[in-house]
């Protein structure tokens, strides 16, 4: 097993340097699992937040050859848990396939004080199996 830790230049940077976004667990068959950090994102509404905090993990898994299609977990942090159907309608629309497991908490701040929304997922990218000959 081999583990990366790191912020991909394709993406969009940490909003501090005293953390990595992902970390690339790379298995022994040749399948990798990324865990990203929490992203948050600038925006006046939940909406705008939550597209951009999805813009950014599709971007950070794209980095490492993979797709919101991988996610296998995802962790959501909303300020109002009273406007998750605000929040839910944003996801379906970045994760259409089956959902992955999910756990969403209500808090009453998140890192920066105007972030609405904060969101953490795990990603699994199966082993390349080379075509038969």
């Amino acid at each position: 097993m081999k583990i990366t830790l790191g912020n991909p230049a394709c993406a969009p940077q940490p909003l501090s340097p005293y953390y990595s976004q992902v970390a690339r667990v790379e298995q022994a068959d040749g399948g990798v699992l990324l865990f990203l950090s929490g992203q948050i994102a600038d925006g006046d509404t939940l909406a705008e937040q939550s597209r951009g905090v999805f813009e950014t993990i599709e971007a950070l898994l794209k980095a490492h050859g993979a797709t919101l299609a991988d996610v296998i977990n995802i962790r959501t942090y909303l300020t109002d848990i009273g406007r998750l159907d605000e929040y839910g309608a944003v996801r379906r629309e970045f994760l259409t396939g089956t959902p992955p497991t999910s756990m969403t908490f209500e808090v009453p701040r998140l890192f920066r004080e105007e972030a609405q929304v904060e969101v953490e997922v795990v990603a699994a990218v199966p082993a390349v199996v080379p075509a038969p000959e």
